[in-house]
């Protein structure tokens, strides 16, 4: 029981932190406005720790590597602290473990990502034709869509490309889960 607690807060807090930094490296990454409440949010709320690690880490062609930097290191010891709680003795050949796994995590968490704003900009898309975040959604969301709707463009103007996104994300989703047990595996 308390092993499950802790795995729950472990995964809650490390995993917001860790989402909150891959929105942050997004964000920048594909020129999103940050002057609206989701930017507002996500830059309050990661600036004390991406801040002092831009120091450090030096950011590469307009990408913000230190969020990128800082996402998968969390994830690293997210994913230590969880096999502590797990009952694993620490050792040296659990690191390249971790090290890949956290790769992998952080994949998988950036599909995860685009899963939920692809989802979110379809209802607002139905309840509400302009909200505050809409820039934000459709800067974060524009290159997936360009590529599906040049395959298959609006029929009778309902765009269906939200859907082939979502299957294409849980196709990556998929192979994710499937690089992940062949690596647990070969390590």
């Amino acid at each position: 029981m308390f092993q499950q607690i802790g795995n729950l807060l472990v995964e809650s807090v490390f995993g917001f932190i860790i989402f909150l930094l891959l929105l942050r490296f997004y964000m920048q990454a594909f020129r999103a406005p940050f002057r609206n409440p989701v930017g507002e949010l996500v830059s309050t709320l990661t600036n004390w720790l991406v801040r002092p690690a831009r120091r450090f880490i030096p950011g590469l062609y307009g990408l913000d590597l230190s969020s990128l930097v800082l996402a998968w290191a969390l994830d690293v010891l997210m994913l230590f602290l969880l096999s502590l709680l797990g009952g694993a003795l620490p050792s040296a050949s659990i690191i390249p473990r971790l090290l890949i796994f956290a790769m992998i995590d952080l994949a998988r968490s950036s599909v995860h990502l685009l899963i939920g704003i692809v989802i979110v900009q379809v209802i607002l898309s139905w309840v509400a034709g302009y909200n505050p975040i809409s820039g934000v959604l459709e800067a974060l969301t524009r290159p997936f869509y360009a590529f599906f709707r040049r395959l298959i463009p609006p029929i009778g103007n309902i765009d269906l490309s939200p859907i082939f996104i979502l299957l294409g994300a849980q196709v990556v989703v998929i192979v994710l889960n499937q690089l992940s047990q062949f690596v647990a595996t070969a390590l």
